[in-house]
């Protein structure tokens, strides 16, 4: 199951004191279906709003263009001051790969978005980080030199002609800087101290930039030929940090943003700080995420410290944010929400009410006369069952003493099982809205012509919905077996039973699933695709039966020859 593809936009407005312009603005992105405003941060002093809102990526560049538009309507830049460096009505508007989408991908939309500026709104478009056309026009900072104030003269230079829209200054919106860049993560490592001298040391050996390198004996700065001072580059990668002291916290940070995640992952970072920290007699004693965070990111820290730990990763995706939120002390100052900081589940409406249920709770909805859940979310729900017993031995033998070389064996089998039991719970209530959506397909208006023909074709495409779920839950369920197997082969002996409970809860689950399946088709006026899919149920299910009879009997075999 391919993830959500996910893109984040952070566009910045020239404005941040006018409520009625930034309710405008946040309307603009609301009105625009599949993306959520998550976030909208004003300033008064540097008179400028950062707004967060994320999607599919279609939706999201449509949601920017509005955004933009209003904004171009609504902000008189000859009027505007504030602290804060700016060049246009929209200053920037980056968009950013969450889940699902690469940035080369990312990259697409922004051009595609770029242009529809230029052209549609008459705003001149420059292009910048991944989207940028020429290395001087990579970086914000050279992009915005001389802001607005400057802008008119600079657009004469032939270097600096935008990408999109007109050639000529625009003194009422000035321009704006659109482009994709990887996600920006805001981290703060605490420190037991108060000096900000020494949390500078720190953040001098782990940024990127470094430290400008000096003279052993008369300490001055080194430089080159073109008179730029020499560096000793610091040990992360796209990160960029300074050292501070928070009043309120009564500690020093080092004030980090990591602008390349898959370079210097958040749990590098920590521990480069850590590392830094030792050499001067400090301690870290925790960290804190500013604003939003990337699923992965917390993920890939969780796996990271399970594997110092030597436990298997093959745990719920829950454990490992847990594990990478205690690991890197994200609790220290306050309390740490996933559900309020990570994007992704922000994104997530909670829409899932069978999973969400206790095991009571669904067994008596089950019962009920409602016709779903039915067989169909049962049957998920079994696999489920089958892939999270397969996942349970493979972690206790992972973590059995005497299987030490193994670890790594037996936490990718429980990897695989534990991928494979979440997205069969993901087919539980996917498998009662599919039997939900043909009831309302038949329950559309049929009293002309052209509604009989719209009715017609709503049931089809809703009847072929309710085949392709139990359709994907026999394929996934089926998918475990392998991983079941091993376990009963080389699994900890102790628990080759529980293994077997699971391959009948697989079998049970890829019989019931093909049940369904076959109940749906059979409707299809269409013979040729009604019997593929009976074709298919059955070759599925035949080959369950074989090797779910092969781990039985391998399991009694291990019960009577232990």
């Amino acid at each position: 199951m391919k993830a959500k593809r996910i893109v984040e936009c952070v566009p910045n407005f020239s404005e941040g004191r006018n409520q009625s312009v930034l309710d405008a603005i946040a309307r603009s992105i609301e009105a625009c279906s599949g993306v959520r405003l998550l976030h909208v941060d004003p300033g008064a002093s540097t008179n400028r709003t950062v707004f967060t809102f994320a999607g599919d990526p279609e939706d999201v560049i449509e949601a920017a263009f509005c955004a933009i538009r209003t904004a171009s309507e609504l902000i008189d830049m000859r009027q505007h001051k504030g602290a804060h460096p700016r060049m246009g009505a929209t200053d920037v508007c980056p968009l950013v790969p969450v889940s699902g989408i690469s940035l080369e991908e990312t990259n697409a939309y922004a051009l595609k978005l770029a242009e529809r500026v230029g052209k549609e709104l008459n705003i001149p478009v420059y292009l910048y980080e991944a989207s940028a056309t020429a290395p001087h026009r990579k970086n914000l900072a050279d992009i915005r030199s001389g802001e607005y104030e400057g802008l008119e003269q600079k657009m004469q230079q032939k270097e600096w002609a935008p990408d999109f829209g007109p050639d000529q200054f625009q003194p009422h919106c000035g321009a704006t800087v659109i482009g994709a860049r990887d996600f920006l993560v805001a981290y703060n490592v605490n420190l037991n101290t108060k000096s900000v001298r020494l949390a500078n040391e720190i953040a001098f050996d782990i940024r990127e930039n470094g430290r400008p390198m000096r003279d052993p004996e008369t300490q001055k700065i080194l430089k080159n030929a073109q008179g730029e001072p020499l560096r000793i580059p610091g040990s992360c990668p796209g990160v960029k940090a300074i050292g501070w002291y928070i009043d309120e916290y009564g500690m020093a940070q080092i004030s980090m943003n990591l602008t390349q995640l898959s370079k210097t992952p958040l749990h590098v970072a920590f521990e480069e700080c850590r590392k830094a920290a030792e050499k001067y007699g400090l301690i870290v004693t925790g960290s804190e995420l500013v604003g939003l965070v990337p699923k992965s990111a917390l993920v890939d820290a969780g796996r990271f410290y399970l594997q110092k730990q030597n436990r298997s990763l093959g745990v719920p995706e829950e454990e490992l944010i847990h594990t990478a939120i205690m690991s890197l002390g994200l609790n220290s100052i306050q309390k740490f929400e996933p559900q309020k900081r990570i994007i992704e589940y922000m994104l997530t409406d909670q829409n899932n009410p069978l999973v969400e249920m206790n095991l009571r709770r669904f067994a008596q909805e089950t019962a009920s006369d409602n016709p779903a859940p039915g067989g169909g979310s049962v049957s998920a729900y079994a696999g489920a069952m089958g892939a999270a017993l397969s996942a349970m031995v493979g972690n206790l033998t992972a973590h059995k003493k005497g299987y030490e070389d193994k670890i790594s064996y037996f936490s990718e089998l429980a990897e695989k099982a534990t991928a494979c039991y979440e997205q069969l719970l993901h087919l539980v209530d996917e498998d009662t809205r599919a039997f939900n959506a043909i009831m309302d397909a038949f329950r559309l208006p049929k009293n002309t012509p052209e509604e009989k023909k719209n009715r017609k074709k709503a049931i089809r495409r809703a009847t072929l919905g309710a085949i392709e779920v139990p359709m994907q839950t026999m394929k996934v369920a089926a998918a475990i077996l392998p991983v079941t197997a091993a376990m009963v082969r080389d699994g900890n002996p102790n628990s080759i039973t529980d293994a077997g409970v699971g391959a009948l809860c697989i079998e049970a689950a890829v019989k019931g699933a093909g049940m369904n399946v076959k109940i749906n088709a059979s409707s299809l006026e269409d013979e040729e695709t009604k019997l593929k899919y009976f074709q298919q149920a059955d070759e599925i299910i035949q080959n369950t039966s074989v090797r779910v009879k092969e781990i039985i009997a391998e399991v009694e075999n291990r019960l009577l020859n232990p």
